[in-house]
């Protein structure tokens, strides 16, 4: 078992009857996979470290390198069971054809195979926080959820996850089984659920997971122009906000961000996780962001973010960001709950 530190991070329950976690989960995805080379020893190093500071929800998906995330996880998990809340995802089914390409399902059957074959991969034998990663808009989800909901009756999920679903998506799906948590993008770059999502959320008592807090480092001035910043492989420079002039124009809106770090004498990426940290109070319900990294330096960092407060002057600061950002999240916002609502 591993030692708790005795300053480890506050704990919080995702949903009115979902897991308890720490306030920072851990965003997996890059450890081996879509940012570039890896230090395998390292990432090991980090999942223990992040354990050691109370961060206990581990976050990847069938999808992170076609099962290679969840098997590069498993031993981890199996040494800490009882220690971490394990969340994964499935939706982004690869076609037989063409191994680069992912197709959006959530029919019965497919989720009843990813299932059966995340939990393989896993070497576990149930899921803690099992969540559609994508919304396949000819299914209806109170079908998806429904079968998801079995898979909690035959024990083989503990909770029911959505991601980048609209308002009115949680709710019927709400209506269907227990939510526990709803899993977006949310940052000082990034806040169109704050439209519907989160106040459907805070009505049905279900937690946000915020992911990409960060801004996949570029609010944290880890690069500042992906096409010459970054690896040929590296997922961000398929981002329309990081490339040519999005990226030129963008970097400029962090300035306000340099102004409240050098203020408080913490860094970029401390000021952009305390601001979505905050947004637990500012909008009354549970936040349990998930920035990702690969570096037990970093991941530190991160979690002493969950103790720093913004002041007013700090927030009214950065209030006017997202507004300004240039380019879509993704080339194609067609799958994300802003192209939908």
């Amino acid at each position: 078992m591993t030692e708790k530190n005795v300053d480890a991070i506050d704990t919080v329950r995702l949903g009115e009857a979902g897991p308890e976690t720490g306030v920072q989960g851990l965003g997996c995805m890059g450890m081996s996979f879509a940012y570039g080379p890896s230090d395998v020893d390292e990432s090991r190093a980090t999942l223990e470290r992040a354990l050691e500071l109370g961060v206990t929800l581990y976050d990847t998906a069938d999808a992170y390198g076609a099962g290679e995330n969840e098997r590069f996880l498993s031993p981890f998990f199996k040494a800490h069971r009882d220690e971490v809340v394990i969340a994964t995802k499935f939706a982004l089914a690869i076609p037989p054809d063409d191994p680069t390409r992912r197709v959006i399902r959530n029919d019965a059957p497919y989720i009843r195979d990813a299932v059966e074959a995340s939990l393989k991969r896993l070497d576990v034998d149930v899921i803690d926080l099992y969540y559609m990663h994508r919304r396949d808009v000819n299914v209806p989800i109170e079908e998806t959820v429904g079968t998801m909901a079995e898979l909690v009756r035959e024990g083989k999920v503990k909770h029911l996850g959505l991601s980048e679903v609209t308002g009115d998506e949680l709710r019927a799906a709400q209506a269907v089984h227990p939510i526990a948590a709803v899993q977006s993008e949310w940052s000082l770059f990034s806040r169109d659920i704050e439209a519907g999502v989160v106040p459907a959320a805070r009505e049905l008592g279900v937690a946000l997971v915020p992911y990409s807090p960060l801004g996949r480092g570029f609010l944290a001035g880890a690069f500042a122009n992906a096409d010459k910043d970054l690896t040929a492989g590296d997922f961000r420079r398929q981002q329309p906000r990081f490339t040519g002039e999005n990226a030129t124009a963008n970097a400029a809106l962090l300035e306000p961000v340099r102004a409240v770090a050098e203020a408080h004498g913490i860094s970029l990426g401390q000021v952009a996780l305390a601001w979505v940290q905050q947004r637990a109070r500012v909008h009354g319900l549970p936040v349990v962001p998930i920035p990702g990294t690969r570096r037990r330096g970093r991941v530190e960092e991160n979690v002493a973010a969950t103790r720093i407060v913004l002041g007013e002057e700090d927030l009214a600061l950065l209030e006017p960001i997202a507004a300004e950002v240039a380019g879509d999240r993704y080339a194609d916002m067609a799958f994300s709950s802003a192209g939908r609502e």
